[in-house]
């Protein structure tokens, strides 16, 4: 049984950070209380959900009463989220439930930035998901299908998209790299986070699988979603004429968040208490990875 830990997670993300984009950082970070103590250095913050708003199902305690006292002073909020598995109108229902009061325009997932970008697939074929039994594809351009609902889509489907891993474990897994040994076909990741903090730990997310599946067939993902710079074009489409110096990311996590962020010539925040590093020293990390951001803070 793998033992699903934070030091687990930060050595998979270093030894894949070859395919992150590269950046470049501060030479050390500033500390501050929460973000209030941030905001009079910038003018926007974009915002990673798991482990800065919300863990799992839960608000993060003084989150939303944060994000009104930031939209009081004149802030501008982005949601950019790794979170592939709900539709644009699923999740901001979920973040009105647990007390937020984003609009559709400040909420961007890598599922939006995926179905955007979709390249086309040969005639007679479609798009066969790797999803939650509960998840909807109303929102996709073009047709797709719950793999897990039919396995002769393994064989059958012009392309693959890893939306979630509820119901996607390594049997499936090593199914879908045995269809795309005997039939390479594109690999689309949605999600490409390796692990998300939940309530009662941390649980493998579809970047793990994807990765998985490159190492055992030699092809080549396309990744949606941060670190990756098509994630932050479509926040920072929402943010033009704020400059990218006055423009923060803010998350939990060194090499999605803090790296992707950095990548995009923006600010950074990382949040320690609640998210991957949560009881932990985040110095060492740091240290050893050379991913530095802007700001340490403990909670939202």
């Amino acid at each position: 049984m793998r033992d699903i830990t934070a030091d687990w997670a930060f050595a998979r993300y270093e030894a894949i950070r070859p395919r992150a984009p590269a950046a470049t950082f501060s030479a050390s970070s500033r500390r501050a209380a929460h973000l209030g103590e941030v905001a009079e250095q910038v003018d926007a913050f974009i915002l990673d959900a798991f482990g800065v708003l919300n863990r799992g199902e839960t608000a993060i305690p003084g989150a939303i009463d944060r994000m009104r006292e930031l939209r009081d002073q004149g802030k501008r909020l982005i949601v950019l989220t790794n979170a592939a598995s709900y539709t644009k109108a699923e999740a901001v229902e979920k973040y009105a439930r647990l007390g937020f009061d984003f609009s559709a325009k400040e909420v961007i997932s890598s599922r939006d930035v995926a179905f955007a970008l979709l390249p086309p697939l040969p005639d007679g074929t479609i798009w066969a998901a790797a999803a939650a039994p509960e998840d909807r594809f109303d929102d996709s351009p073009v047709p797709l299908r719950r793999v897990q609902d039919d396995p002769r889509l393994f064989d059958s489907a012009g392309g693959f998209v890893l939306l979630s891993s509820t119901g996607w474990a390594d049997a499936e897994n090593e199914r879908l790299i045995k269809a795309l040994r005997d039939d390479p076909r594109p690999l689309i990741v949605a999600n490409p986070d390796l692990v998300a903090p939940r309530e009662d730990g941390l649980t493998l997310e579809p970047g793990h699988f994807a990765e998985a599946i490159a190492e055992a067939t030699g092809l080549a993902p396309r990744f949606f979603g941060k670190p990756h710079r098509n994630a932050f074009d479509a926040a920072l489409a929402r943010l033009r004429g704020i400059p990218r110096s006055r423009i923060a990311m803010v998350g939990d996590t060194l090499h999605t968040d803090v790296l992707g962020g950095a990548a995009a010539g923006l600010k950074t925040v990382l949040i320690t208490d609640h998210g991957l590093f949560r009881g932990r020293d985040v110095g060492p990390y740091i240290t050893r990875s050379g991913i530095v951001p802007d700001w340490i803070v403990p909670t939202t």
